[in-house]
């Protein structure tokens, strides 16, 4: 967005002073003497500032504000009122305005006004683009894949993203159950609102029920503000619920109320806090048979479920394998600044050969090591790790390092406890905290 500005005036004198005085500030300038023509102007180009009359001949000040934001959001107006029309000026500004002056005070006044106004539409024109990529990455069309799974999720997916009913995505970890929910959001009518996301193993309960819920100031020791929850944080947009099958019992109960009612009492504070919230939750678990076992909700399972969509996993969908490899290896090889300009074909049939235990995350992170370790422009299977290199027929892989071997028992411990990290890490004999931090290192977090 340039430093560029339109200014509307009927009255001549008026018009051309004010574009003689904000010229010699270098700022590029046109007018207009009416409502029909500034419309006409601001179709064509983006201004950053328009500076109006509120009292035009052939349009009222406040509709032309509400058309003139409509064309170009991110602009910001500048309302002209004459004395005794103050009244006028505040309206202006409930309506959208930035800010009014009154005539005559122009000379001293204005030109800090406008370089206000300027600094206020350059970021909001770049928060505007920003949101734009946001919606352009997660477009659908952005999925990877050709398989005949991958392309049945998708499609439930499309069909759900419009609808407000909540959505339980399941499958292994690492399959891309987040990047699903981001595409379902900003497809939706909810797109313009915030997409929350929390991992809910990676709290202790009383943790995860302040971050979700909130509390007053005074409502417990250390509580000495008022804090907003994730609930109010993803108000009118979509909060995602990560790895809900760690939800505490009493957990569930609570955010099964906030399902039923749409409202929930922060801890200190007396009245309900009412909230507008899309839920989309993900499990690694069979959520049924955690009911089965008794930790799990029936009840908030069927609120979470009503549509229901398994994300496959990568060794399920071995044809898409390619396409995630060729993506993977043009990302890198732009971030790290390598030309990566030839693939061996036995570096790819090494891939294929693998059955990928943490998913697409663990191809990703094996496509970095490959690139940053390729000698020269081409990839070859040398480049790729032990437990792919030496892998066997019959399916079964040697690991030399203990690399290979730590991160092979992990995958193994986390599968045995169903994903559940705390099981897990008691089941290794280390903290929670490194079990976090090696499944970041290993890419299967």
């Amino acid at each position: 967005m340039k430093d560029s500005l339109l200014i509307i005036d009927d009255e001549d004198d008026l018009r051309n002073l004010l574009v003689k005085l904000l010229g010699l500030e270098g700022y590029k300038i046109q007018s207009a003497e009416n409502g029909e023509r500034a419309l006409a102007l601001a179709q064509k180009e983006d201004f950053a500032v328009i500076i109006t009359d509120v009292r035009l001949p052939d349009i009222n000040g406040i509709e032309l504000i509400h058309s003139l934001k409509k064309t170009n959001p991110s602009t910001e107006i500048i309302v002209l009122t004459a004395y005794g029309t103050i009244e006028d000026g505040v309206r202006a500004i409930k309506e959208g305005a930035f800010d009014y002056i009154t005539k005559g005070d122009e000379d001293n006044k204005i030109i800090p006004l406008v370089q206000r106004a300027i600094e206020k539409a350059k970021m909001s024109y770049r928060i505007e683009q920003l949101e734009k990529h946001v919606v352009e990455k997660f477009k659908f069309e952005n999925i990877i894949g050709e398989s005949k799974v991958i392309k049945e999720a998708v499609d439930i997916a499309k069909r759900v993203s419009c609808n407000d009913v909540p959505v339980l995505l399941t499958g292994e970890t690492g399959t891309g159950k987040e990047i699903f929910a981001q595409s379902i959001h900003y497809s939706g009518n909810r797109s313009n609102h915030n997409f929350v996301a929390i991992n809910c193993s990676a709290f202790a309960k009383e943790l995860l029920e302040s971050e979700m819920f909130g509390y007053k100031a005074g409502a417990f020791t250390g509580a000495v503000k008022n804090k907003k929850g994730l609930f109010e944080e993803a108000h009118l947009g979509t909060l995602f619920l990560d790895e809900i099958g760690e939800l505490d019992l009493s957990l569930q109960a609570k955010f099964l109320r906030v399902l039923e009612t749409n409202s929930f009492i922060k801890p200190g504070d007396t009245k309900p806090t009412q909230v507008d919230v899309r839920i989309i939750a993900a499990s690694n678990r069979k959520l049924e048979e955690e009911i089965e076992r008794g930790n799990f909700r029936s009840d908030l399972y069927y609120r979470i479920s009503v549509v229901k969509i398994e994300i496959p996993s990568l060794h399920e969908r071995k044809e898409d394998i390619k396409h995630f490899t060729e993506y993977f290896i043009k990302y890198y090889s732009h971030k790290l600044g390598r030309n990566i300009e030839n693939v061996m074909p036995q570096f790819f049939k090494k891939l294929e050969l693998y059955d990928y235990p943490g998913n697409i995350r663990e191809l990703r992170n094996i496509i970095e090591r490959a690139v940053i370790l390729s000698d020269g422009k081409s990839l070859t299977d040398t480049s790729l790790p032990k437990d792919i290199l030496h892998k066997t027929n019959s399916g079964s892989s040697s690991s030399l390092t203990l690399v290979d071997v730590e991160r092979s028992h992990i995958l193994s411990v986390l599968k045995q406890t169903e994903g559940n990290k705390t099981k897990a890490a008691e089941l290794l004999g280390i903290g929670l905290t490194t079990l976090y931090r090696k499944l970041q290192v290993y890419g299967i977090e």
